[in-house]
């Protein structure tokens, strides 16, 4: 531990500036800047190298964070890297896109903010990038064993890389054009830049990963004829069926699931020609969902030039710090403001939607909603006599996922699945099909960057355990595994 007395010198938490609003809004870079070197060295030094560090608690992965937050402070990022990539795959993603349980979990945390750990953690990722420390890893030798893995979101490209590391010939399936899934066509540019993910692909081709991009499973191939192929499946497909709701005129024109227009929205920014492309120019939009990915639906409209944007939620404003029910080390739901917030727009809470109301010509024009009412029983509907309408050219549905997509897993491959519509699984990943394994969302439900990692690590292993009867691969999560800063 550098500094003993850090967090007590009266260093308060500090993160890098952002770039001001009216000019972030007039493109899709990312939004924070760089920090001085010298504020993350002090930002670093506030960890107080805990005798047990409740961070660990908070992440999946396992992050030795004492240990690269002294490296940070005493200036020797080289091996700070090091102990960080020796515990995430890609630390640049978790960074930029982890809400970072683990600063929740934080024990400096307790009396004052915490630690900025996962600023940290993005700063030291690319300053390897920046010194060309990112080296690839190719196996040594190969084993003669091959693995498909289907999906190429975080779950899949960790499952990949450590099982290409070990040996494996693994073969990576991706129905969209390109590689990287929610990576790449589910998060907006502002929240992480495509470079980013394409320098890790990069890294991964020269270990010898094979990717195939456009080939859908089910589809293109079948499930049968892929586990025939190869001597085991990785199924990393997450869970993109949207939630629905289920109200009057959800059939409308221009009431669209959230995805449907984040995808569109990044297909853009990349160059690529939408026809027919779902945008907010000139429009009121409304986005139902209070999450991150309404947060990006949020954000992509203001850079869209949108009239207005109003995010509605049914239940009721968090509050603004931690309540005695959800008790250190646990994440507690607070009210966050994002930066997508920063840049405009009203939130409403306790709004439950009654309505789409229609033109002459079937398209939506305005939403009509009431307060919330909570029930004894749990459940929220609205309260009669409270209803009000508001202007809606857009509306964007944001609440949520339900789950994988089922038909061509349970028709080509009879995979079973959970009562939640998840695909069922043991402790190490295998489901009822021998050979079979899943990670990511598609087992876990939707869920946080850094458990998709976590369990795509964990899945290696598993595969690798079952291809030859051992494995030395980490294996940090089991799949029953809840950590108590999730949040169910």
């Amino acid at each position: 531990m550098a500094d003993p007395r850090g967090f007590l010198n009266e260093r308060e938490r500090a993160l890098p500036p952002r770039r001001p609003v009216p000019l972030r809004l007039m493109d899709y870079k990312e939004i924070y800047e760089q920090q001085d070197k010298k504020q993350l060295q002090s930002q670093a030094s506030r960890c107080m190298d805990c005798g047990i560090p409740f961070c660990h608690q908070g992440c999946p992965l396992g992050n030795i964070i004492p240990e690269w937050n002294d490296l940070t402070y005493r200036g020797d990022m080289r091996t700070a890297s090091e102990r960080l990539h020796a515990t995430n795959n890609f630390p640049e993603f978790t960074g930029r896109l982890c809400p970072a349980p683990c600063e929740s979990a934080c024990v400096l945390g307790i009396s004052q903010p915490a630690v900025t750990i996962k600023r940290i953690e993005q700063s030291i990722a690319d300053e390897a990038v920046a010194q060309g420390w990112i080296e690839p890893h190719p196996p040594q030798r190969l084993t003669g064993k091959t693995v498909a893995v289907v999906g190429s979101g975080p779950a899949g490209l960790a499952a990949a890389q450590q099982l290409t590391r070990a040996g494996h010939t693994v073969a990576v399936f991706e129905r969209d054009d390109r590689i990287g899934g929610l990576l790449r066509y589910g998060i907006p540019d502002f929240k992480m830049e495509r470079i980013v993910l394409d320098r890790r692909l990069e890294q991964m081709r020269e270990e010898g990963t094979r990717f195939r991009p456009g080939i859908e499973i089910g589809r293109d191939i079948s499930w049968s004829d892929l586990r025939r192929r190869y001597d085991a499946i990785v199924i990393a497909t997450g869970a993109p069926v949207g939630r629905e709701l289920n109200v009057p005129g959800r059939d409308l024109a221009g009431v669209h699931q959230a995805m449907e227009y984040l995808v569109q929205s990044n297909h853009a920014v990349a160059g690529d020609e939408v026809p027919g492309q779902i945008t907010a120019e000139g429009k009121h939009v409304i986005v139902i969902g209070g999450g991150d990915t309404g947060s990006d639906c949020i954000g992509t409209a203001h850079r869209q030039g949108a009239a207005s944007v109003t995010n509605i939620a049914i239940g009721k404003k968090p509050p603004e710090y931690r309540t005695p029910s959800e008790p250190w080390p646990m994440t507690p739901r607070v009210f966050e403001v994002q930066t997508s917030h920063e840049e405009g727009g009203e939130r409403l809470f306790e709004a439950s939607t009654v309505e789409f109301v229609s033109d002459a010509d079937g398209h939506v024009v305005a939403l009509k909603f009431a307060d919330t009412d909570f029930l004894e029983d749990g459940r929220r509907v609205p309260k009669a006599g409270t209803e009000r309408t508001i202007p809606a050219d857009l509306v964007l549905l944001s609440m949520g996922f339900t789950g994988p997509e089922q038909d061509a897993l349970a028709s080509q491959l009879d995979v079973a699945f959970t009562a939640r519509g998840n695909v069922a699984r043991e402790d190490d990943y295998a489901t009822n099909v021998p050979g079979v394994f899943v990670a990511g969302d598609a087992g876990r439900g939707a869920s946080l960057i850094v458990w998709a990692i976590a369990e795509g690590r964990a899945a290696a292993a598993a595969v690798e355990k079952y291809l030859l009867g051992s494995s030395m691969l980490p294996a940090p999560v089991a799949a029953s595994d809840m950590a108590i800063s999730l949040r169910g």
